[in-house]
């Protein structure tokens, strides 16, 4: 889209909703507050439109809502410098997940405004001469806001205080949820469906909502809710509800529709489709491509519009800062100014470029999704392309303060700048790491293997302190000036929500599930697709070299006759890890407890090589996150009636 900044208008207390408001999207006049009459302005609907995609920023990018959507799966466990934030969600035995520390409530709190502006907007657009297009892009994020909302905490409200689904112009303190079904079927579905019906192929703005959107959430949508239905585990739900559809379908039916939803918008894709390689998808240069439906948007180019200070980020508010988190301290790697090591510099200083950014040492990785996950590193570009693994020296950038050309790494063998400082190895090596007993030479950990000048890591040597960073999610900008450009700042590029390849998943998953399929679309030809591009090569990102190369026949080959949800479910990691996906994906198929109930991971200590089993106590009723305490004190009802609208277990 273009780029936009939201002004928050009149913010309601916990669910006492009133009005979200916003800039224009193409002529901005950003004002203090709007009143109801504003909407039944044509000025007012489309500064209603342009919060409704502004106010992503405030979730996607966020990283304690990021936090809540990884840590504690299969893919991340907490690193050495998370707090209670992070360590709760990890469900280890480090804090529990309660009303007050679970971080899904950036959620809650942010969404319902967003609801209210797009009821606004559906009541007051066609009466003010805008076109049914307009009334279907709030129709989209009403239904995207409450499919986001159902997933995470059940049942919630859809009378925000004026009945359900009205635009609400009164602060209220009361609140009742919905069913879950209630929730799907009086909200989701129909507002989805009418923006399938009335959303334009091409969006109305770059990055804007358009039919594959649509099209791509309503089968997910479909897909969650036959989930739901069939409840093969026995998850429980909350508000209490049987799990019966009230227009009488079952579970098959919406697997059903999910499958030909999600086959149609494939076919019918209009400019939307699959980069060429997995790296082209993810890196910075190649931003908001033709493979991306939906995101929150940042630039470089302007502060106001960026949402966001371009030269410091503080971690909050519109802040793109979810990538620090994966990002360990690389500045502490060590290499000599001589080969006797008798003085060391920093070698890898922070810089604002996709590799490094900004550390926080919050998320790591687990061994598990490294070495299993990711077991095929040689033909599938993904783990490559998602990962850094390979941390090279910059000293030789403007402001670093290093003038020494040459510098010497692990075996005092010499190192020039670009040349590889520290690596996390592959796989593990068939001479063993000498590693040392702490920080070592390398100030990190880092061990040596002959002949070699780049201090090493192996797989089974992650640990909590150092681990490859997230390369997808990592800084890009263009006004570096030859130097470490502002690597304190948050990042400036747009946070992907959405992507074509996610339609073959989705179909792909209801196949298995029992949908008829059509020929040539079966799940293993659905997840082919994905994996025959997952083995094309065009750049080695960790070796910095071009790369040529074309696996895709390999990787068809290794793909399973008989595709299962546990294999759906690794390609899913292998194709979004790190991006926010997990939780969801492991609540819906209900599989977090089998997953994820143990990881490895190393100690919190620089040295620490040694694998540790943790497990994690993934209680059925950890499925639905709590309402948040906020929400529950702002209420005016009595202790008995907040108990209940709280789900149970919290």
């Amino acid at each position: 889209m273009k780029h936009i900044q939201i002004k928050t208008l009149i913010a309601s207390a916990l669910l006492t909703v009133v009005f979200a408001g916003c800039s224009k999207i193409l002529d901005e006049k950003p004002r203090s507050i709007y009143t109801p009459g504003f909407f039944q302005t044509q000025a007012g609907v489309y500064d209603g439109l342009t919060s409704l995609y502004s106010n992503l920023r405030y979730m996607y990018g966020n990283a304690y809502y990021y936090n809540s959507c990884e840590t504690g799966t299969d893919e991340v466990t907490y690193a050495q410098s998370a707090d209670q934030n992070f360590k709760v969600m990890d469900v280890s035995g480090n804090g529990d997940i309660t009303s007050t520390s679970s971080r899904a409530d950036v959620l809650w709190n942010n969404v319902f405004h967003n609801i209210n502006t797009a009821s606004g907007i559906i009541q007051n657009a066609s009466a003010v001469g805008l076109p049914a297009s307009l009334i279907a892009e709030a129709r989209f994020f009403r239904a995207f806001d409450y499919f986001q909302l159902v997933q995470t905490f059940g049942g919630v409200p859809l009378d925000l205080g004026a009945g359900e689904l009205q635009f609400n112009t009164n602060p209220v303190r009361t609140s009742v949820r919905n069913t879950v079904p209630e929730v799907y079927t009086k909200g989701i579905f129909p507002d989805l469906d009418s923006a399938v019906n009335d959303l334009p192929a091409a969006g109305r703005v770059t990055g804007g909502a358009t039919q594959t959107l649509a099209r791509l959430y309503l089968a997910k949508a479909y897909l969650t809710y036959a989930w739901w239905l069939q409840n093969p585990n026995n998850i429980p739900t909350y508000p209490a509800s049987d799990r019966k559809d009230p227009g009488g379908h079952d579970a098959a039916y919406y697997f059903q529709q999910a499958y030909d939803v999600a086959t149609a918008a494939i076919q019918s894709h209009g400019a939307f489709g699959l980069q060429p390689t997995y790296y082209d998808l993810h890196v910075g240069s190649n931003d908001r491509n033709k493979e991306v439906l939906l995101y929150a948007d940042h630039t470089q180019q302007n502060e106001q519009y960026n949402g966001a200070s371009l030269t410091y980020g503080s971690g909050g508010g519109q802040d793109n800062f979810a990538g620090w988190m994966m990002t360990w301290n690389y500045t502490v790697i060590h290499s000599a100014k001589d080969p006797a090591w008798t003085s060391t510099v920093n070698s890898v200083q922070r810089a604002a470029e996709q590799h490094l950014g900004r550390p926080w040492t919050r998320m790591c990785p687990t061994i598990g999704a490294i070495e299993n996950t990711f077991s095929d590193k040689t033909n599938d570009s993904r783990y490559d392309g998602t990962f850094t693994t390979v941390y090279r020296g910059n000293w030789n950038l403007a402001g670093t303060g290093v003038s020494q050309q040459t510098l010497y790494g692990a075996n005092g063998l010499p190192l020039k700048a670009g040349d590889a400082v520290l690596t996390f190895l592959d796989s593990e090596p068939g001479t063993p790491i000498t590693y040392p007993s702490g920080a070592g030479k390398s100030n990190c950990g880092g061990g040596e293997l002959p002949g070699r000048s780049d201090f090493v890591i192996s797989p089974e040597g992650i640990s909590r302190i150092t681990y490859p960073g997230l390369w997808k999610l990592g800084e890009y900008r263009t006004d570096n000036a030859g130097g470490l450009g502002q690597p304190n700042a948050a990042s400036t590029r747009p946070f992907n929500i959405a992507y074509f390849s996610e339609l073959y998943f989705v179909a792909a998953e209801a196949a298995v599930k029992g949908a008829t399929t059509t020929a040539g679309m079966g799940a293993r030809d659905l997840v082919n697709v994905i994996r025959a591009r997952a083995g094309m090569w065009r750049f080695d990102n960790n070796g910095d070299s071009t790369r040529i190369e074309d696996h895709s026949a390999d990787m068809i080959a290794a793909t399973p006759a008989t595709i299962d949800i546990n294999y759906i479910l690794a390609e899913r990691s292998r194709e979004y890890y790190g991006e926010g996906q997990r939780w969801f994906d492991l609540v819906r198929t209900q599989t977090w407890a089998d997953l994820a109930s143990t990881y490895r991971i190393c100690g919190p200590n620089n040295g620490d090589h040694t694998p540790k089993t943790i497990t994690r106590n993934i209680q059925p009723s950890l499925y639905l996150r709590p309402i948040p305490q906020g929400q529950l004190d702002g209420m005016q009802a009595s202790d008995a009636d907040k108990a209940a609208y709280q789900n149970p277990g919290y």
